[in-house]
C-alpha cells in the first residue's frame, strides 16, 4: 500500500525518521528505506513511501521517496 506525507523529523546520527502520512497516522523509517540512497532526508520534505510491518510489529515506511 502507497501512502503520501511529510516528513516531520530525521536524526542524521542515528539514521532514522518519521513521517506524518496525509490520514495523520506516523510511520518510523530507517535511512536504508530511502529510495535514492541518500541516507539522508530533510524534515519537512513531501514524500511517497510503501507501507509494511517492521521487525517490531509496527506500521514502518519502506521505498520512500521525494515527490513533488
Amino acid at each position: 500500500m502507497t501512502i503520501n506525507g511529510v516528513v516531520t523529523s530525521f536524526d542524521e546520527l542515528q539514521g532514522y525518521g518519521y513521517l506524518l502520512g496525509d490520514d495523520g497516522t506516523p510511520f518510523y523509517f530507517h535511512c536504508t528505506a530511502i529510495a535514492d540512497g541518500s541516507r539522508v532526508i530533510a524534515p519537512g520534505a513531501r514524500v511517497a513511501a510503501d507501507r509494511h510491518v517492521g521487525r517490531l510489529g509496527r506500521d514502518e515506511a519502506g521505498d520512500v521517496r521525494a515527490i513533488p
